[in-house]
């Protein structure tokens, strides 16, 4: 299979899977899928650097020549040599640019199509391993810092090949100057090179606080309205100027170390052509070098700050790809959902109890039970006990373990709902009876009812109302009670909610806490509130943290 064929639109099957072994190996697989505009923007980097750096020494050989001879024809051969190697680099250079970005754009966009695979494939379990700010994040902006450091590469490796050069002229013109050169720029290299690990680690920092800061603005679009009017409003906007404060302080830790790179990058390349022109000027009175051999020295000094500027440049970047690989790795390591058993395992006819090694979590049938946890923790646990995503023996259904069942008859009897579920376009009855199709407009009256979402439906203009897709249209308190009325509806053997009233107000939740404590009497309900209206009404109570899970009879925790 050719490599060319790996980034053919209209073929998307036959991209590899990616090596996610290591933020190294995920950039060394991008280099091989596609080599060739890399090896062709070193080719070309280095025909671009390489008479740039010939450019002073022909200089000087000009001055030398004429001030020996005092012959035009000298001078103008070496003005037409000049001219030469001008051509010669900026025919390289327009190449060079269009090497370097087709190299960029197979990196960005191969990244784009991995991620966009990975996801598919997770599907619904993205959203439980991952926070939709971090993928935001890697997607707009970590693929593009990879792009950055494959566009970087054509003018590092001819710099690199152009610095050899010039070291290797200067040596044999005057042993002195060439080996001043020669261990001055590589120790001013190496002096940039104790800024490079803070200036990864404050530039993953900031990709971190960045991925925070996104989905803390996500959480505040959707949850903002229903808050409007009794303080929420500025109580969310103190939490965010704080969550941004720490991205702008993040920011300004890795711009002060880029800073510092920057201006070491000018600073300890320019001490060198110092000491060159220095020595040289001493040479050129004791007759050691000719006056064109100075001028030739100087410029080659001078260029040999380009050099270093680019290894600045190219480090800066390559630090930042290994932070987006890293990135990009936490995401394609994230494991989908296992299919399916080859011999799956009827659940039992009686009623279920649910255990929960990890956090010692267990579900009595007939309870309500209510699990105090944070969101890191809630949303995980809600979805590890209600699908097959726990590991070996870790969740068990009825005494079963849960990777064992018939996932059709798991998803008939034990059903989840988060405060995140979404609705879908047309109409309102539709999408509400879709989980039950047998439900008559009695029950879903009662649904609505326990849902406290009758005020929803009659504001919309009636169960027949139509609705934009994710519900859009709509608040987020009551999408979030519509949702509710659908997972009510379904009436399973086992509900699960997580934070069913998080944007609803204390009264609209008292009443639903009341309403469903009666409607789901004697049938097992597990909500995960720290709310304590739910910890109020629950028969069980259980508190998750980084300790063993607690649990009580019934009493408030």
């Amino acid at each position: 299979m050719r490599s060319d064929r790996f980034v053919r639109p209209g073929h998307p099957d036959v991209l590899p899977e990616a090596d996610s072994r290591s933020a190294w190996r995920l950039l060394w697989w991008l280099v091989r899928l596609r080599p060739w505009p890399l090896v062709a923007a070193a080719a070309l980097g280095v025909c671009w650097m390489v008479p740039l750096a010939l450019v002073p020494l022909v200089i000087g050989r000009a001055i030398d020549a004429g001030i020996a001879h005092g012959a035009d024809g000298a001078v103008y051969g070496w003005a037409c040599a000049v001219f030469g190697l001008g051509a010669v680099q900026a025919l390289a250079g327009a190449g060079l640019i269009q090497a370097a970005t087709a190299a960029e754009m197979h990196a960005v966009s191969v990244g784009h199509r991995v991620l966009l695979r990975h996801s598919v494939r997770l599907g619904g379990s993205l959203r439980e391993q991952a926070r939709t700010g971090d993928v935001v994040a890697i997607t707009a902006g970590d693929v593009d810092n990879i792009g950055d450091a494959f566009e970087v590469v054509g003018r590092a490796i001819g710099s690199l090949v152009a610095f050899a050069v010039v070291s290797v002229v200067l040596v044999l013109t005057s042993p002195l100057l060439g080996a001043v050169a020669l261990v001055g720029v590589p120790l001013a290299v190496a002096g940039i090179g104790p800024l490079l690990r803070p200036l990864q680690e404050r530039n993953e920092q900031q990709r971190e606080h960045l991925g925070d800061a996104t989905a803390r603005a996500g959480d505040i679009v959707a949850g903002l309205r229903v808050l409007r009017g009794i303080g929420g409003e500025r109580r969310f906007a103190r939490r965010f100027a704080v969550v941004s404060q720490r991205v702008r302080a993040a920011g300004g830790a890795a711009g002060r170390t880029e800073a510092w790179l920057e201006a070491a990058g000018v600073l300890l390349p320019g001490l060198v052509t110092v000491v060159v022109t220095w020595l040289g000027a001493r040479l050129v009175l004791g007759g050691v070098i000719s006056p064109g051999e100075l001028i030739a020295f100087y410029g080659a000094a001078a260029f040999l700050t380009l050099p270093v500027s680019t290894a600045t440049e190219t480090a800066d970047s390559v630090s930042m790809a290994l932070v987006a690989a890293r990135r990009m790795r936490r995401v394609l390591r994230l494991e989908p959902a296992p299919p399916p058993p080859a011999d799956p395992v009827p659940l039992p006819k009686a009623a279920l109890r649910i255990v929960d090694s990890p956090t010692g979590l267990v579900v009595e049938p007939g309870a309500l039970t209510v699990v105090d946890a944070p969101s890191a923790v809630s949303g995980p646990t809600a979805a590890r006990i209600t699908r097959r995503s726990a590991g070996t023996g870790e969740v068990t259904v009825g005494g079963l373990p849960i990777e064992r069942l018939d996932l059709a008859q798991l998803r008939r009897r034990v059903v989840l709902c988060t405060h995140t579920d979404t609705l879908f376009s047309g109409a309102l009855d539709d999408e509400l009876t879709s989980v039950r199709r047998t439900a008559g407009r009695a029950e879903l009256t009662t649904a609505l009812h326990v849902a406290a979402a009758a005020d929803v439906l009659d504001s919309l203009g009636g169960p027949s109302a139509a609705v934009a897709e994710g519900g859009r249209s709509l608040s987020h308190g009551q999408r979030q009670r519509l949702v509710l009325a659908r997972a009510v509806l379904a009436d399973p053997e086992v509900l699960v909610l997580e934070d069913p009233t998080s944007a609803v107000d204390a009264h609209t939740e008292a009443l639903i806490v009341r309403r469903l404590a009666e409607h789901r009497r004697g049938r097992s309900t597990v909500v995960f509130s720290q709310s304590p209206l739910w910890t109020k009404a629950a028969d069980r109570t259980c508190r998750l943290d980084a300790e063993p899970a607690t649990a009580t009879g019934g009493d408030p925790l």
